[in-house]
């Protein structure tokens, strides 16, 4: 019998290909496509043939493919010389990982690009066993951990500046931890918010989410308000006793709000607590085994209460194992107008009303620095939709710390615009512009006309925008 011949024919290599469950594109030096499987027909939902001989850009050109950048990633390739790796959104709503590889000839000119295209829910369950080791698998589990993020943070967190999605992108990973975290920044800029974040994303999530914030408990009920006390214990205690704050967080989360208030006697009783995994309530014989995560949060420096001997360094440790700092609002210009939208539908909704920011209003907001954080822009907020008279919200109507930006050079109206990616200060103008203009039109119809847009255009990027 003869063997069989051990290669393989160049028709039955495009056939091979096509059972594979990764799509693939094949383009000449130029970018001309001149092959593509059929699981990348099957994936974009439209047959690969027929861009056969055309540019590979038209695809993003004629196929709604949202890009990450303005560039194309063959011009990328083309111009560093090196495979390129970007998460797409296509008109599908999937979103996709493309790696674009060069192959070279042997004078080092790119004669051909190939194109390998994954859906990232399929990659998703092959996250864990990719290799971490590998540089390929590494630019993966960042391309998967920032759209985990989006997915993990919900309808209520609203972020768009890059510094806050690392953050929520670290607190993601610690979630799976039992590490002690310290919170730190200015009141008001969400480290309540972001403790929950964590412990919703945690193995602990179905247990319970105790938030102790220290500056509101009178400094002589720490102690009965953290670690309980036993029947018949003092004058005027539960005759059945009581569980402790510390107690409710057994199995769960125990978030310790505003630490730095905590009297030095009971900074020591913690300690020993987080120490020996047990506590003992006042009057009580026996320790009880307890079993938490510690999760805590302060606006003020303790490595200086520390110097000042206000508090302890052993717990101090303790207690910062990972520290994430979160940054005023004055400095993520780009979460004003997204925070403002999102405080006013929530609070429209709950008024039964229907008020709207006039585009001088998200101005201010955006030159505002905002010294109580997303706390004061959501008590501003609530309080312009319930005391405003009329649908439209408009400057004369706001706070007069906020008003007094009016008077601030007009060419400001976007805080640290250099900073500002395009695609947001972008959507800043847009919903500026269409707010004005469905402010001074009598129907969104001749409003659409004012923007030189047709109606259904318009009516999308109310939804988009919440307008």
């Amino acid at each position: 019998m003869g063997s069989k011949s051990p290669y393989i024919r160049m028709r039955d290599v495009s056939r091979v290909y096509d059972e594979l469950n990764i799509g693939i594109i094949i383009t000449n030096g130029d970018g001309i496509i001149i092959w593509g499987n059929r699981y990348y027909s099957k994936l974009a939902q439209f047959d690969i043939r027929t861009y056969f001989g055309r540019n590979v850009r038209e695809i993003s050109q004629r196929e709604d493919v949202s890009l990450p950048t303005e560039s194309y990633i063959i011009d990328t390739v083309l111009r560093t010389r090196q495979t390129q790796t970007e998460v797409v959104r296509y008109h599908t709503a999937d979103y996709v990982l493309t790696t674009a590889i060069p192959i070279f000839n042997e004078e080092k000119a790119i004669d051909f690009i190939i194109y390998s295209i994954t859906n990232y829910s399929e990659l998703m369950n092959l996250q864990e066993a990719a290799s971490k080791s590998s540089m390929q698998a590494l630019a993966l589990e960042n391309h998967l951990r920032n759209i985990q993020i989006q997915q993990s943070v919900g309808k209520n967190i609203i972020i768009s500046d890059k510094q806050m999605y690392n953050i929520y992108g670290k607190a993601l990973r610690l979630a799976s931890t039992s590490v002690s975290v310290m919170l730190t920044g200015e009141s008001g800029v969400g480290k309540d918010v972001l403790a929950k974040f964590i412990h919703q994303n945690s193995p602990r999530k179905d247990e319970n989410f105790i938030h102790v914030n220290m500056a509101t408990i009178p400094p002589a009920l720490f102690e009965s308000e953290l670690f309980g006390y036993a029947p018949g214990s003092f004058t005027g205690a539960a005759k059945n006793g009581k569980n402790g704050l510390i107690q409710l967080a057994n199995n769960g989360t125990l978030f310790l709000d505003e630490i730095g208030e905590l009297p030095l006697d009971i900074q020591a009783k913690l300690l020993q607590v987080i120490q020996n995994k047990e506590i003992r309530a006042i009057g009580a014989l026996e320790a009880a085994p307890v079993d938490f995560r510690i999760i805590c949060a302060t606006n003020r420096d303790l490595l200086q209460m520390v110097k000042h001997h206000e508090f302890r360094l052993d717990l101090y440790y303790r207690l910062n194992t990972i520290e994430l700092f979160l940054p005023p609002l004055r400095e993520r210009p780009t979460d004003i107008p997204l925070l403002a939208t999102w405080f006013l539908n929530h609070y429209n909704q709950q008024n039964r009303c229907s008020k709207h920011l006039s585009s001088d209003v998200l101005q201010l907001f955006s030159r505002y620095s905002w010294p109580g954080n997303v706390r004061e822009l959501q008590h501003t907020i609530e309080s312009l939709v319930v005391l405003c008279p009329t649908e439209t919200i408009t400057t004369d109507q706001l706070p007069e710390e906020i008003y007094s930006a009016h008077h601030q050079n007009p060419l400001s109206s976007i805080v640290n615009i250099e900073e500002m990616h395009l695609k947001d200060a972008v959507e800043l103008l847009e919903t500026q512009m269409i707010q004005s203009a469905l402010k001074n039109s009598p129907c969104a119809a001749q409003a659409a006309q004012k923007l030189g847009i047709d109606a259904s255009t318009l009516s999308k990027k109310r939804k988009r925008y919440g307008i």
